[in-house]
Parts: C-alpha cells; structure tokens; sequence
C-alpha cells in the first residue's frame, strides 16, 4: 500500500534550514498496523503530514497504492485526503452541541452524499468504531472521552478510506480509556482488515501494533515487529 524511498523534509533555507525527514525509507503492505514511534523532534510529526497528503517531501518518492503522490499537486493531494485516508487526532475536534450522528456524517456532507446514505454510512462506521445506538442522538459534549474519540475514528471511517491515520489519538485520555480505543484500532484491523498507522511518543501504546517504526532526528533508527508478551 505504502512505499516510501529516500524522503527527505528541509524547512527554510541557507544557514537557519532545519532537515526534518533525513532518508526515510520503508514500505507498509494492505492490511498492516504500524505505530510510529519517537521523541519530540525526532521527525514523527513531518512523516505523518508526508503519509497523510498534507505536505510534500523536499526529496524522495511516496507511493501510496502505487501511485506517486510526492509530486500530485495540492486538489490531488486534497482528493486523495478526501477518498482514501480517515485521520483521527488527540484533540477530537467533534462539534460540541451536535449529535454523535451529525458529527460521523459531516465528511459525507461536505462530499455530497445523499442524506439517506450518509446516515446509513455514519450508523455502520459508529457501529464499527464501538458504538451503541443508545449514543447516536447524545451530543458530543455529553459523551465520555473515550465514547468522543470512538466518534472521531467513526467520522474517519465514513468515506471508507483504506488508510486511517492516527495520531496520538490516546494523548488527552486516561490509561484505561486509552486502552479502550488501541482495542477499537486493534479491532478495525485485525476483524475489518483496515490499515493502521498509528503516531505516537509512548512505548505502551506503539506495542498494540504489529509492528514499530522508530524514529529518531529524522532517521529510523529500528523497524521491527512488535514483541508481544
């Protein structure tokens, strides 16, 4: 699914440019969970806006369902965000005072899909994200923090990307709510076949991956499959 081959990221120029992404090079198949892991400034945070469309490498190739997408413009990278990856990210960002239901359908919306198929799709991906129907009418900002995050990864399953992109989406919850959501990823990979790629600074929560990438001042240091007890 992924091929990434000698991705560099510099911002800025001349004396102050900073290399972020420094020879990043590595594959991930259909189907895989991958956490990639590292510190703050280890380049994490630029390797996922390279795999996730929202920026460009300096250098290198990123092929994304063997199509080429370091060198699409930026409506193709917006198309490709659009029909092939679901992000979730650490702060949610639901709409507060409306409905878990409203908050899974709004990507279908600003798709155009029709109102009966948008709520049919927003039911199955809450379904599928761990969801009750008991909670489709609550409002978000009724919802616990981990029912809230299992909203956000339902809205990313919408549009049936084949890609979902996490990062660090356990950062504003407790352990056992935490836990509670790397299941849902867990699940959504190993009983829907999605692939997962999940960012993040923290060893306990890479280790629900079946594999780790670490990074470290814009290199991998090691890539591994993850030891399981």
């Amino acid at each position: 699914m992924i091929e990434i081959k000698d991705i560099t990221k510099t911002y800025g120029q001349g004396e102050t440019a900073l290399q972020a992404l420094k020879g990043v090079s590595f594959t991930i198949e259909d189907g895989e969970f991958v956490a990639i892991m590292g510190p703050s400034g280890s380049g994490k945070s630029t390797l996922m806006h390279m795999l996730g469309c929202l920026d460009t490498p300096t250098s290198g190739t990123y092929k994304l369902d063997g199509r080429d997408v370091s060198t699409f413009s930026d409506d193709e990278l917006a198309d490709i965000r659009k029909d092939k990856i679901g992000f979730v990210f650490q702060s949610f960002n639901l709409l507060p005072r409306t409905t878990v239901l409203r908050n899974a359908m709004l990507p279908l919306v600003y798709a155009g899909v029709g109102e009966e198929e948008r709520e049919r799709r927003a039911k199955s991906a809450l379904r599928a994200a761990g969801l009750t129907e008991t909670h489709f009418l609550h409002k978000s900002n009724e919802l616990s923090g981990g029912q809230i995050q299992r909203v956000a990864i339902a809205r990313a399953l919408v549009n049936d990307p084949s890609l979902i992109l996490a990062d660090e989406p356990t950062g504003n919850l407790d352990t056992k709510t935490g836990e509670v959501v790397l299941g849902t990823f867990q699940k959504l990979n190993e009983e829907h076949g999605r692939t997962v790629i999940l960012i993040t600074h923290e060893p306990d929560v890479a280790s629900h991956a079946q594999r780790i990438i670490t990074l470290r001042d814009g290199k991998i240091l090691s890539d591994a499959p993850t030891k399981k007890p």
